[in-house]
């Protein structure tokens, strides 16, 4: 079940960039900027610093003939000695696929260009289209609580090039085809050549347990990037309790082999509850030993059958504890390893920085220094098997149907979506914290827990030092 498909980080490839103006501030860094300034203070955004022309351009090893799709992108090695099976010590192991590896920008095309321009809107960088609801596995986190057999009302290959259609007028976006298991669709290949045709970049979310040496090598002649795959324990017999199928943790371990034979790239997520927390050190050395290009942990939300977990929820201090192991494991792992659904994790890289006495810049903290946590309805959104779309996944309201609207009018009118992107809308200690920016919480949590999605993100445990006073009598006049 390719369940981690929720917010915008939930996605088989993270390594986006703002573009950078001469000596202007990203819109993002304003954007940091208000957040932090004071109540009635106008803020003053500073560039980070300016981005090298290397990052914004594919690597010499990925120029045409380099052997596969996903190109491969240099990136050393972290443990001293190599872990068994994995990448031994002072050989530089290769990142495979990822979208910027094959010098793809979502959102950063012509069409996504002259839309901002025009809208004032940020243009969708990443999509996650659940292309079928079939699954062959029966998880018990499941976002859209799936199962095998045939569902009712599926877009069919006409629609779905349509919406590409209408998409591509207003972004060049990677869509994240996910399920379900999306290896299920029998016209999956006419759908990822479609989005290529178009200028969107296809990646496939997938529990792996399918994919074979045919699969694997039609996935390499239809240019698949990367493909993402679940595994949230790192011994069978717990993952094959949790994935509801016995062998299926072997299956897509095998499968996972395989896609790496083939040169496409490989993204290990892990859904972290009460049952793995204490686990996820070995599950990222699991992924290191496979030698696969990033590992994401993914915080639960409670949504789906993933609502029949809320006692196996971290309760808010857990989050904590297992986001700052990430700040700290981060600084050695070879891989490309971050959390999502945890907006709360950009509050805390800054935190633990400033305590360090530095400062998040993109030379010291990548990528991690130019995202945001909380992108639904901002450059992320969802797709249903049904047409439906969402913030996220995880965020259980319907915004409109791509059978009744074109999905760029959806994007660009809804209500809900326009909210979102509005920082200052945001509700108690949310409104409050100088963090929004670039966390914003949770909003599929806040409806699920509060049923206002400008509510406070119910798992953090942060209290922002403006929630007193004039800042505090605002937000509870917003509320």
């Amino acid at each position: 079940m390719a369940d981690n498909v929720g917010n915008a980080d939930a996605r088989p490839d993270l390594e986006l960039g703002e573009e950078f103006g001469e000596n202007k501030p990203t819109i993002d860094e304003q954007e940091m900027a208000d957040a932090q300034a004071g109540c009635g203070q106008t803020a003053i955004g500073m560039p980070l610093g300016e981005a090298r022309q290397d990052d914004l351009r594919p690597r010499p090893a990925e120029a045409e003939g380099s052997g596969h799709p996903g190109a491969p992108l240099g990136h050393p090695g972290g443990h001293p000695g190599g872990h068994p099976g994995g990448h031994p010590a002072g050989v530089e192991r290769q990142r495979h696929g990822g979208a910027r590896s094959m010098g793809f920008r979502p959102g950063g095309g012509p069409a996504a260009l002259a839309y901002q321009e025009r809208t004032g809107i940020k243009a969708p960088r990443i999509i996650a289209w659940e292309i079928t609801r079939s699954c062959n596995l029966s998880c018990a986190h499941c976002r859209a609580a799936a199962e095998f057999g045939h569902y009712s009302g599926e877009l069919s290959l006409d629609e779905i090039k349509t919406t590409v259609d209408d998409i591509v007028t207003i972004s060049n976006p990677i869509i994240i085809l996910t399920g379900g298991e999306p290896l299920m669709r029998p016209d999956i290949w006419d759908i990822v050549d479609y989005c290529h045709e178009k200028g969107a970049m296809p990646v496939i979310g997938t529990n792996a347990t399918m994919i074979t040496d045919e699969i694997a090598a039609k996935m390499a002649e239809h240019k698949i990037p990367r493909i993402s795959v679940s595994i949230d324990f790192p011994t069978a017999e717990e993952h094959d309790k949790f994935r509801g199928q016995e062998g299926c943790f072997d299956q897509s371990i095998e499968g996972i082999k395989i896609a790496k034979r083939h040169g496409v790239g490989v993204q290990i997520n892990t859904t972290v509850t009460t049952l793995n927390a204490d686990k996820i050190e070995e599950i990222h050395d699991l992924a290191e030993d496979l030698g696969v290009d990033a590992f994401h942990i993914f915080m639960l939300v409670p949504t789906g059958r993933g609502s029949d977990l809320l006692e196996q929820e971290l309760p808010p201090e857990e989050y904590e504890r297992v986001l700052t192991w990430a700040y700290h494991r981060q600084k050695t792992s070879p891989l490309h390893f971050k959390p999502t659904d945890s907006p709360h994790y950009y509050r805390i890289i800054r935190q633990l920085a400033k305590a360090e006495g530095k400062k998040v810049t993109r030379e010291e903290y990548g990528l991690d220094a130019m995202t945001r946590g909380c992108l639904g309805g901002i450059t992320f959104c969802f797709i249903s098997h049904v047409g439906d779309i969402q913030p996220c996944g995880y965020f259980d309201m319907q915004l409109g149907n791509i059978k009744e609207q074109p999905f760029s009018q959806i994007w660009t009118e809804s209500k809900v979506f326009n909210d979102l992107r509005d920082y200052s809308l945001l509700k108690g200690k949310c409104g409050a914290c100088e963090y929004k920016a670039v966390c914003g919480g949770c909003r599929a949590r806040a409806l699920e827990i509060t049923g206002d999605y400008l509510e406070a993100e119910p798992y953090c445990s942060y209290e922002p030092p403006n929630w007193t006073g004039e800042c505090a009598e605002k937000a509870t006049a917003e509320e």
